[in-house]
């Protein structure tokens, strides 16, 4: 699958770059050409340098992957982030930042006849044990980052699959550790930041930023580029196997039971080691839509406790694979999450409510992937819930709170996303109509935010969120010339 999207990606590089040349912007090339004069060509490449192809085919949606930038810049160092962003910002020329590359939102991390940073090359991390905290820039992920602190006994609170990235920090952030500590963007402790205009700041809770560095915490790309993150230490992961859980996998006709337990958890349980995270699955196999349901579940011990997931377990299931483990390996238990080729979407939902309220937002879903105008592009689409409870909502308030602040009550929140079949550049409309019903069918419960890395651009996630009219103030101070909503895609509502 990846080598079939390269050649098609390669395919239309060239063609665009030496058959299309006079197309390109003029501003972008003209800005492109004189940062790679400064900053050397093995920073700013165009497409006809070495790391260009695999630079732009590295997003995870293939409608992401086929948008070509005019160039693409590879910082080693903050600096080079803050000349391009001078010259960006003083030439008025469009940008996109892409660092694990894994929204499922097109044009969020790509962007045509403008200016792409990747950060293929800013991928450190260090622990300091003095402090208890984490160093890590912006191009590393999960699963790199887990398995060099392991040794240390730490990690930080990131995402789920070892191949996203830190992009996840800024959207919020939902973790295996999150029940114990927490949305990821609560760790945040400092924040190096270029602004648009290319001024480098450092935010945290307490300085003269401390409105940005809020922000940022669930802010995705609207408040500016971060070079330099320091977390707050978890102790939840070493060589040892102190985590207890793995995968068990379900037929369809256990839909209705799993439903149930998923709701009876995550508005039950408060113990804050336990957690889980129920993906639903079907893939299109020629007419038929195939159902197998996936329950990564997990506690922070060395055991099962006995009733938090008797629900769960009690239902029949074609694989159960429980045992010790490490936080590593539950990172890799659905999967590393690298398969590229497939222009995916994603959407979120949030609910609060009894059962039915699931059990709609899953017949939305279903009802969406045995459509007989979906199923001849769709290779495959999930529906997942992830427990959201009050305790870790209590422990990002004690630390400043975040920008989408829920109120404290225990919720799930709910990822559909959809993949297309590989090479397809787009939808068609009756596809993309029906994705849509999808969200007008499992609205989000009233008060309840809408997961910003899992949203899709028409649900207007930024107005979900508990404090969105501080957000838009403090955006009014950072950006007064409001050139990032104007040059970059990304949540609308600012």
């Amino acid at each position: 699958m990846r080598f079939r999207s390269t050649c098609i990606l390669a395919a239309t590089v060239f063609h665009t770059y030496f058959d299309g040349i006079l197309a390109i912007n003029s501003t972008a090339l003209q800005t492109c050409t004189q940062l790679q004069t400064t900053l050397g060509s093995d920073i700013v490449q165009f497409p006809n340098g070495p790391e260009y192809l695999n630079s732009s085919a590295n997003a995870y949606s293939f409608f992401n992957a086929e948008i070509l930038a005019t160039c693409i810049v590879l910082p080693r160092q903050a600096s080079h982030v803050q000349i391009a962003m001078a010259a960006i910002f003083k030439n008025k020329v469009h940008y996109a930042v892409r660092a694990g590359g894994h929204s499922g939102m097109t044009g969020w991390n790509a962007v045509q006849d403008g200016i792409l940073f990747f950060f293929s090359h800013m991928k450190s991390i260090s622990y300091d044990d003095k402090k208890d905290t984490i160093t890590l820039q912006p191009g590393i992920r999960w699963g790199e980052a887990v398995q060099q602190l392991q040794p240390f006994g730490v990690t930080p609170m990131g995402g789920r699959l070892p191949d996203v990235g830190t992009g996840l920090l800024l959207g919020g952030g939902y973790s295996y550790l999150s029940r114990q500590h927490g949305f990821a963007c609560d760790a945040f402790i400092e924040l190096d930041v270029v602004l648009v205009n290319g001024e480098l700041v450092t935010a945290t809770a307490t300085n003269e930023h401390a409105d940005l560095f809020r922000a940022l915490k669930g802010g995705a790309n609207r408040f500016g580029i971060v070079t330099r993150y320091e977390v707050q230490a978890i102790h939840a992961s070493s060589l040892n196997a102190d985590w207890f859980g793995g995968l068990v996998l379900y037929p369809n006709s256990s839909v209705e039971a799993i439903l149930a337990a998923t709701h009876k958890f995550t508005t039950t349980v408060t113990d804050p080691n336990a957690t889980f995270d129920m993906v639903f699955v079907n893939t299109v196999n020629g007419s038929d839509v195939v159902g197998t349901h996936g329950l990564t579940l997990l506690y922070h011990g060395s055991a099962l406790p006995p009733g938090i997931f008797d629900d769960f377990l009690a239902i029949p299931a074609i694989n159960n694979q429980l045992g010790p483990i490490t936080y590593l390996t539950a990172l890799n238990l659905s999967g590393p999450g690298n398969d590229r080729g497939s222009g995916a979407k994603m959407g979120a939902g949030a609910v609060s409510g009894g059962v039915e309220e699931y059990t709609n937002a899953y017949r939305a879903w279903n009802d969406f992937t045995t459509d007989p105008a979906v199923k001849p592009t769709l290779a495959w689409s999930i529906l997942a819930f992830t427990p959201i409870s009050k305790f870790q909502i209590s422990v990002g308030r004690a630390r400043g709170s975040n920008s989408f602040d829920p109120p404290l009550v225990n919720y799930a929140a709910i990822d559909f996303q959809a993949n297309a079949i590989p090479g397809l550049r787009e939808w068609s409309p009756q596809v993309e109509a029906a994705r849509q019903t999808v969200f007008k069918r499992m609205p989000p419960s009233p008060g309840l935010p809408l997961y910003m890395n899992e949203s899709d651009q028409k649900q207007k996630v930024f107005a979900t969120y508990g404090r969105f009219e501080e957000l838009k103030r403090t955006y009014a101070k950072y950006d007064p010339t409001r050139f990032n909503v104007r040059f970059t895609d990304g949540p609308p509502g600012l």
